[in-house]
């Protein structure tokens, strides 16, 4: 799988438990195929006596195994100890040993293959938060779920159990066929000769795998988002009473995703009886034909034992081929799809060399125009405006003039595609984008809360060490203290996913708080007032004309503010400026 090569990096770092766990492996399926070999030398010497086997079968002898049990039986012969317990004990001893090792191979491989999967979410995590807002616009919020956590558990089952069950498969058929052909050349090649079957089987059903696991996992994408779109919309669906369409609709997704998850799985179901029909044969065959030797041979009745125990040894790493391709199939499917995404480059870009600005008391427009890619609509056309130090704006303007347009190419949610915007005469294209975003306050019209405490809410995005006395003080300035301290908890109350359980002035209020305790030379207030009654929205403007006397304010709205004194008020139609200037010089106007 092409795609999985992108996994590779993490192997390399992660490449001395990755190399630690193949020791581990290897060092177990040795010990492993001691065990035939003992009970081989047990079947022949009870068959043919002690003297017979350690005098006569020079095979045995030239064996650095049999030389061991020899010396252990001398050496223990006056304790009563014959061949056959020192083989026993041996083969219990090695047994543990071997189980020691499994689990070493397990600490290595599949602690490796959890490091992975860790450093995997982060980058992709990581590589969403630079991804600009177009990218959210077109992608849906359950299928970016899906490729950060079923995608990429996925690929870590790829990472762990499959590598681990694949170097277990070769290290396994390499022993037991050292030993097999050792032993009889004649015997081994026709006991394998089904193999071949096996191997062309495979082959075909992991390209018919392939295909259908990339099928379920669109589909889980799909049930995802249907998923998160009725949770989050289900105030709605019940006011609107469509449960049942919703419910519908759900169920057609998941009768796709069954229908694809049942014919994977009747697909995958053919694996093991192919595998247990070829084992079967060749233990067939090996009977068969060791027993028309032992006619011949009578002493080969333990090498027939010995090949029907490494073909023993041999079923489970074979059976596991087919669900061991399963998972890479299946990884190689969500590793393609996690890289579309990691792939995928940001319009906004970084300068090579960032500006870190450290004055923010002037912002110029300059003839700037802007359209959106996805719906070719101009938003912005020939905009020009200068904002000074302490300036107080208000932006006024029908649905879809381009007021929040021009708010989202200050912040560079969005590049102008003719013009420049400049803040103290320096590009905003030069500035770096954390440094610009991270000195100006913005809240806007979607007020998204956290589900967490009103506290950690209110105190987002600035210290820690922040002082409960002062998040108090802007809390009332937001008209939102005396209404928190009626609250159980008080401060400390968690307001449920998106603030759930806060009415919609009061997250505006909230936002508008949070925003101020940020302490920005730059804030842009989009429409947050909506909710507000006359009586809060009055104080609350009244407010921020004392805390933000010294800050750059603009205020996007749909109606004129009495209350507070503006610099300058711009009338936006079409995304162009219709009118420019005090309440006074509009009103001369009479526009």
């Amino acid at each position: 799988m092409k795609s999985l090569k992108s996994v590779n990096k993490y192997f390399w770092k992660y490449k001395q438990l990755l190399l630690s766990g193949c020791l581990f492996i290897i060092l177990s399926n040795y010990f492993a195929v001691l065990f035939p070999r003992l009970t081989g030398f047990i079947i022949s010497l009870v068959q043919g006596g002690d003297s017979n086997i350690i005098q006569q079968d020079i095979s045995y002898q030239s064996n650095w195994l049999y030389k061991f049990v020899i010396y252990l039986v001398q050496s223990f012969h006056y304790k009563g100890l014959g061949i056959v317990a020192v083989c026993c004990l041996l083969i219990l001893i090695f047994t543990m040993i071997r189980g020691f090792f499994m689990f070493l191979m397990r600490q290595t491989i599949i602690v490796m293959s959890r490091h992975i999967e860790f450093e995997q979410k982060n980058e992709v995590y990581k590589h969403y938060q630079l991804l600009n807002v177009e990218f959210f616009k077109n992608n849906t919020v359950g299928d970016l779920m899906n490729r950060i956590s079923e995608d990429v558990g996925r690929v870590r089952m790829y990472t762990g159990p499959a590598i681990m069950y694949i170097i277990n498969l070769v290290t396994t058929i390499f022993f037991c066929l050292y030993n097999m052909f050792s032993k009889d050349i004649t015997l081994s090649l026709i006991v394998l000769s089904p193999l071949p079957l096996l191997s062309f089987s495979i082959y075909y059903i992991n390209k018919i795998i392939n295909k259908k696991s990339e099928q379920i996992q669109s589909n889980l994408s799909t049930l995802t988002t249907n998923a998160q779109e009725a949770y989050s919309g289900i105030r709605v669906i019940k006011t609107f009473s469509h449960e049942k369409s919703i419910l519908d609709d759900f169920k057609k997704n998941s009768k796709k995703f069954q229908k694809n998850a049942i014919s994977l799985a009747l697909v995958e179901s053919i694996y093991f009886p192919c595998i247990s029909l070829i084992i079967g044969i060749s233990t067939i065959l090996t009977i068969y034909v060791g027993t028309k030797n032992a006619y011949i041979e009578p002493q080969s009745i333990g090498t027939i034992v010995e090949f029907i125990i490494y073909l023993n040894l041999l079923t489970f790493p074979v059976s596991a081929i087919g669900w061991t391709t399963s998972m890479i199939q299946r990884a190689g499917a969500s590793q393609k799809r996690i890289d579309e995404f990691l792939h995928t480059k940001s319009d906004i870009s970084e300068s090579p060399n960032p500006i870190q600005q450290k004055l923010f008391n002037k912002i110029v427009f300059e003839n700037i125009s802007f359209k959106y890619q996805h719906s070719g609509i101009q938003a912005i056309n020939n905009f020009s405006l200068e904002v000074n130090a302490n300036d107080k704006i208000l932006i006024l303007g029908k649905v879809g003039s381009g007021k929040t347009s021009l708010i989202n190419l200050l912040l560079r949610f969005y590049d102008v595609n003719n013009g420049i915007i400049k803040i103290n005469d320096i590009p905003i294209k030069d500035i770096s984008l954390h440094n610009l975003r991270n000195n100006i306050s913005f809240v806007s019209q979607e007020n998204l809360l956290f589900s967490d405490s009103i506290l950690n809410n209110l105190k987002f995005g600035v210290s820690e060490s922040l002082s409960i006395e002062k998040v108090k003080k802007i809390a009332e300035y937001a008209c939102l203290h005396e209404e928190i301290l009626h609250f159980k908890d008080q401060y400390e109350t968690i307001i449920g996913e998106r603030g759930v359980t806060l009415s919609g002035g009061q997250k505006q209020r909230l936002s508008i708080a949070r925003a101020i305790l940020k302490d920005s030379p730059i804030y842009i207030f989009d429409d947050c007032l909506s909710a507000i009654d006359v009586q809060n929205e009055h104080r609350i403007l009244q407010n921020l004309e004392i805390v933000l006397k010294d800050k750059i304010l603009i205020f996007i709205a749909h109606k004129i503010f009495n209350v507070m004194n503006f610099t300058k008020i711009v009338y936006l139609e079409d995304g162009e400026i219709l009118e420019i200037g005090t309440h006074q010089s509009l009103m001369n106007l009479k526009g």
